[in-house]
Parts: C-alpha cells; sequence; structure tokens
C-alpha cells in the first residue's frame, strides 16, 4: 500500500532552507504521483520555467512562450502531513474490518502516527 496519494497534504523535509530560496518547510497538496520513478508533483514546490516553441493553433491563435510549473520530487524528500497537528508524520497501516452490503472484507488503512514530541 502507498505511503503517499494523490491529494495527501505533505511537507517537503530535505533541500535548501525558503530563506535561502528553497522549498524545505513548504506544505502543499500532492497533484500527482509517479509510481515507476518514485516521484511526486506537489502543489506550490519545485518551480521550473519550461520555454515552450511559439505555434500557431487551428484557429491561428498562438501558443508557447515562458510557463511556469511544478517539477517532480522524490518520494523520499516529502512527509505526510498529520491533519490534527499540521506537523509532518509517519505512516502506518492497520487491518479493519469493513461490512458493505453485509459483506465483511478485510482492508488495510493509513493511519497517522504519533508526530515528533506529541509522544
Amino acid at each position: 500500500m502507498a505511503k503517499i496519494k494523490k491529494g495527501d497534504l505533505v511537507q517537503v523535509i530535505t533541500g535548501k532552507k525558503q530563506d535561502k530560496g528553497g522549498d524545505r518547510g513548504k506544505q502543499g497538496k500532492v497533484l500527482d504521483v509517479i509510481v515507476e520513478q518514485n516521484r511526486v508533483i506537489v502543489e506550490g514546490v519545485n518551480y521550473v520555467t519550461k520555454h515552450n516553441r511559439v505555434g500557431q493553433s487551428q484557429r491561428g491563435t498562438k501558443t508557447g512562450g515562458i510557463e511556469t510549473m511544478e517539477a517532480p520530487i522524490h518520494i523520499s524528500n516529502v512527509a505526510l502531513v498529520d491533519p490534527s497537528t499540521k506537523k509532518p508524520t509517519k505512516v502506518g497501516h492497520r487491518v479493519e474490518e469493513q461490512t458493505k452490503d453485509g459483506v465483511k472484507r478485510t482492508v488495510r488503512v493509513r493511519y497517522a502516527k504519533k508526530s515528533g514530541k506529541d509522544l
């Protein structure tokens, strides 16, 4: 079971500090998970400028130019944020019984472990 999924709130835990122009400490929502490369795209983190070639669409409008977009970041450089404390935390799994239409199933559920000094 994946530790980080699309839509999760994560925090960058490595890299340059924010006062030096980096992204460490920033929190954002996961926009996409690239499983093959172990990378995630986080909203508002790791901005890069992409230069697109100028072209012309069917209607005659110009396309292209310089656009700013989020680049992937390695999954080991982010940590899931505990929804109650808003701090980065580790993820655990537990097995629960779930009933749906009278049928019992066992499912693995993610939960946020106690983080930092909250122990």
